[in-house]
Order: C-alpha cells, then sequence, then structure tokens
C-alpha cells in the first residue's frame, strides 16, 4: 500500500490520493487534499480560512501542529470600531428545526492563515515539488465540480450566506438566478487563476501585493478591519501538541490557545477512568458519554479563556485528582452546565503513507462571511462573528484566535493507530471522542466507528441522533435525562474522516456520510 486518505468529499480525497500515487508521502497528499478542497468544499474551506494540522513523522521526531488559525485584524488602524455584522439565522434541515444564528459580513472578516499554512507545512515535510501539490484543486476549478445530495444540502443551508452578495451570486447560482441543485457543476475558474498564482509564486502571492490589496478593500468597503499590513505580517505558528494516555495508547492532538484538543484530552481522560465497561450504544454508555461531555463544558468556566493563553490549561485538567474528581461527578450523575452552540463550517482530511507518517488537517471559513473577492474566488472567514472564538481574547490586532478544531492522532506502540479530526463547530470535539473510543475502547472498525449514531449535550438536552435503539433512549429518559431523538443521521453531529492503521499493518479509511466524506486505501 501506498497509503490511505479519508476526506470530506470524493474528489478531495482522490486529489490526495492521486500525490500518494505519484510518490508523495501523507503531507504532500494531505496539502493536496486542501488546496483540492478549497474548489470540492468551497463553502467550509478556501483562501480565505484558518485551520490547524498536526503531523507525526515516521523518522521518530515529535509530533508537531502547524497553527495557521486565523489572527484579529486592524493593524495600521488608529480606530479601533468596525461595521456592524449581519445575523443570518440558519438551519440544519433534516428532521429537526435546529437553528443557529451566523454573524456575517465585512466586520466579520479575520486574516487568514490557510495558504500560508500550506506552504509552511510542504516546506517542513513534503517532497513532491510545490506545483505539483497544488495542480489538482486548479484543474479540479476549471473542470467544475457536480454537487452531490450531500454538498447541495450543505449549499442550500448556507445559501443565505453563499449568495449574501453580488460576488455570491454569481459564482453561486444557476443561470435563472436560483441556487444551486444536486447534479448542477459549480466551476470555479477565478479560484483556479488564483491557484495558477500560488503554484507559481507560492502562498506569499496572498498577503502581498495585488491580491492583498483587493482583499483588504473588499473586506473594507464592507465595514470590515482586515488592512494589506494585517496579511503581510500574518506567521504560521509551530507548536508542541496536548497529548493524554487512553487504553494503552496517546493520544495527540491541538494545544492551547484552542480549546478542542485540550478538551478531547480531558474527555478522553474521564472516559479512560470511567472504563468501557458497558457496550456502546446502551443507556449506560450514553450516560457516561453525557457524564462527560457536561464536565468538559463544567470547565469552561470565567477562567477558561485566559488559561487558554497562558499555558496553565493542560496541566490543571489532566491533574490526577482533578481527573479524579470530574470521574466521582460523572458517575455520580451530577449535572453540568449549559453548552454554548456557536456557529461554524469546518472540513477534514486525515492521510497515513506507506512509511508511516502520518497528517491530520482540519480547515474552516466559520460559516463564510459572504465577503467573495471579485475575479479571484477568495471568501472570506466570519470567524470574528463566532462568539465562542473572541470571547475573553485580547482584541489588539495579530491576536491569534482560539479554536475548536483538533486535528488528531492516536499513536500505538508501534505507530500510528488513528488518524482522525471532524468539521461541526462545538459538536466536533464530541464526535472526535466518540470515533476514538469506538475504534480503541470498543473495536470498531473505522468505518463502523464514524458510521455509528452520536450523541450531543447542549443545555439540558441529550441529542441522540437516529440509529440508537429506543429501549436504550427509553431507559436513558427513565434516569431523568431529557432526550432529543433525531431519526436520522445528520451533520449536525459532525463530519468525522478518519484512516486506521490494523493490527496487520494493512490501511482502512472512512469518510463520513453525514457530510458526503470519502476514504481511499491506494495500492
Amino acid at each position: 500500500m501506498k497509503g490511505a486518505i479519508a476526506a470530506g468529499h470524493p474528489l478531495t480525497a482522490q486529489a490526495g490520493a492521486r500525490v500518494l500515487e505519484e510518490g508523495g508521502n501523507a503531507v504532500d497528499a494531505c496539502v493536496a487534499a486542501a488546496f483540492a478542497a478549497w474548489v470540492a468544499e468551497s463553502p467550509l474551506t478556501g483562501p480565505g480560512a484558518g485551520g490547524f494540522a498536526l503531523v507525526a513523522p515516521a523518522d521518530g521526531s515529535p509530533p508537531r501542529v502547524a497553527d495557521f488559525f486565523v489572527a484579529t485584524p486592524g493593524l495600521g488602524l488608529a480606530d479601533p470600531a468596525g461595521g456592524e455584522m449581519h445575523a443570518i439565522d440558519v438551519g440544519f434541515g433534516g428532521d429537526s428545526e435546529t437553528t443557529q444564528v451566523f454573524r456575517i459580513g465585512g466586520a466579520s472578516c479575520a486574516v487568514p492563515g490557510t495558504a500560508a499554512g500550506l506552504d509552511a507545512l510542504h516546506r517542513a515535510y513534503g517532497t513532491l515539488p510545490w506545483a505539483e501539490v497544488v495542480a489538482p484543486a486548479a484543474e479540479l476549478a476549471r473542470a467544475g465540480v457536480e454537487l452531490s445530495r450531500p454538498q447541495a444540502h450543505l449549499h442550500a443551508i448556507l445559501d443565505l450566506i453563499l449568495r449574501h452578495a453580488a460576488e455570491g451570486r454569481r459564482l453561486y447560482s444557476r443561470p435563472d438566478g436560483s441556487r444551486l441543485q444536486p447534479g448542477d457543476v459549480l466551476r470555479l475558474p477565478d479560484l483556479g487563476d488564483t491557484l495558477d498564482r500560488i503554484a507559481a509564486e507560492g502562498a506569499a502571492v496572498l498577503y502581498s501585493g495585488d491580491l492583498a490589496a483587493a482583499t483588504a478593500a473588499t473586506v473594507a468597503e464592507g465595514g470590515g478591519r482586515l488592512t494589506p499590513e494585517d496579511l503581510a505580517a500574518y506567521e504560521v505558528v509551530w507548536r508542541e501538541p496536548v497529548r493524554v494516555g487512553y487504553l494503552g495508547h496517546e493520544v495527540v492532538s491541538n494545544p492551547p490557545p484552542s480549546s478542542g484538543g485540550i478538551l478531547i484530552a480531558y474527555g478522553l481522560a474521564l472516559l479512560g477512568r470511567l472504563g468501557a465497561a458497558s457496550p456502546p450504544g446502551t443507556a449506560e454508555a450514553l450516560a457516561a458519554l453525557a457524564g462527560v461531555m457536561r464536565e468538559q463544558t463544567r470547565v469552561r468556566d470565567d477562567d477558561f479563556a485566559a488559561a487558554l493563553h497562558d499555558g496553565t490549561l493542560e496541566a490543571r485538567l489532566l491533574d490526577e485528582k482533578a481527573v479524579a474528581a470530574a470521574a466521582a461527578r460523572v458517575a455520580g450523575g451530577e449535572p453540568g452546565l449549559p453548552e454554548p452552540a456557536p456557529a461554524g463550517g469546518t472540513t477534514h482530511v486525515s492521510v497515513v503513507d506507506a512509511d508511516g507518517n502520518a497528517a491530520s488537517l482540519s480547515s474552516s471559513t466559520g460559516s463564510g462571511s459572504g465577503v467573495i473577492v471579485p475575479g479571484t474566488g477568495i471568501h472570506l472567514n466570519n470567524m470574528l462573528g463566532e462568539y465562542d472564538l473572541v470571547a475573553g481574547a485580547r482584541a489588539e490586532a495579530g491576536h491569534r484566535l482560539t479554536s475548536m478544531m483538533a486535528p488528531t492522532v492516536v499513536l500505538g506502540p508501534t505507530g500510528p493507530r488513528l488518524v482522525v479530526g471532524s468539521a461541526g463547530s462545538v459538536r466536533l470535539r464530541g464526535a472526535i471522542m466518540q470515533v476514538i473510543a469506538n475504534v480503541v475502547g470498543h473495536g470498531l472498525d473505522v468505518a463502523a466507528a464514524i458510521d455509528a449514531p452520536r450523541i450531543h449535550v447542549e443545555d439540558a438536552h441529550v441529542h441522540c441522533e437516529g440509529g440508537f435503539d429506543p429501549t436504550e433512549l427509553d431507559r436513558l429518559e427513565s434516569w431523568g435525562y431529557h432526550v432529543v431523538r433525531w431519526r436520522r443521521h445528520n451533520l449536525y453531529f459532525g463530519g468525522t474522516n478518519g484512516v486506521e492503521v490494523r493490527g496487520d499493518g494493512t490501511l482502512a479509511a472512512a469518510g463520513d456520510a453525514r457530510r458526503g466524506g470519502d476514504g481511499l486505501v491506494v495500492g
């Protein structure tokens, strides 16, 4: 086998698989797939996004995280005030009336980092020429992407954002002015031209010169504070990952100042202490998961945001006494706290190559800001509109925002056991935690682990995805839990893509059908 890849769209996975076929390593494939996602998953990621990548090299050198998430804008501006954001109420569709408020417009745009991050990853670990890993995405932008039903559903959910302004209506409309439908082909030739420039000149082309000036000007027209100085000053930050032991494995994930990885580590520490005696899907197992999720929310107190930035959080949360006390609360059924539910649109790529190198990459434009730079295909993020990301953070320009994104690698005695990550905003940490528990704790293969129904705790409600045994949900309700029953799988519960290394050394890959994902093993 040359490797395996899982991603949020079949064409994204195919771009990475092509690079593996051509002799590229896991990082080459991950970068190629991430660029392809700019096209195949353009409502979720792109040159205006931010993200993180975790690389676990096979040569024994320590895993590292590349932080290329968004930063607070405003360098060179004397006036700290920005324009007003636009509030859009969006539903998830399907069998639920659950909605979220998305705040968009120029004032919501933070400094993007994805292009700089992909460039830094390739420089640090890539083996193929840069132009070769960008090429599949540029080709795809011109050839077009036929919208599948999951993708068309996503376009429908985000339609008020994607087509908020004239440039979005030009790109994401049918000739008759209506929104795109399943089977329609979306072509993004302007983005193809931008990708060609990135292939020829490097990611720096987005951070200085005419493209940077056009990006800043477009955001400013919408009341935003992104400046050419912000783009020129942006830098990728390399970080040491957070680590936690779980059932004889080591889970490595995104560290503070982002919150997703440390909360997953905390949750797995609790699950490991509680044990996995109850079969998955039973009322006992669901109650334990709900308790762990409530404990994850409990620790997000008034000091949490500050602790993300002062370097003390990992030691405090993973302290043996703290974990023991939290496990006792879970076992005792003590209630937790309400869970805030920010918006978010994320996509993820997981790769393992033949040598055992592992790469896990998540990127996001949030819900998208609706601000698209004319003639470039650059859709800016709306991260300043996500209260959960900016609450408690310092407001000075250049400050790196926190994030829930948590690219993760589970290491066994001989190397990677599972490479995983997810979309889903505040729900992604629960999705990742449940998939890890399913694979490592319950022995499910990666496809079954991802397809298994999930839960999410929000406020006093335990949301249970379709697929659980109704009898077990009845038992859970009889214990006093307020159960919200979903009839089917839904993208509300995340979009988790993973690659598994089996005990015999063979590979398996699976994408999440909730968001149209796909997994490929390259022979």
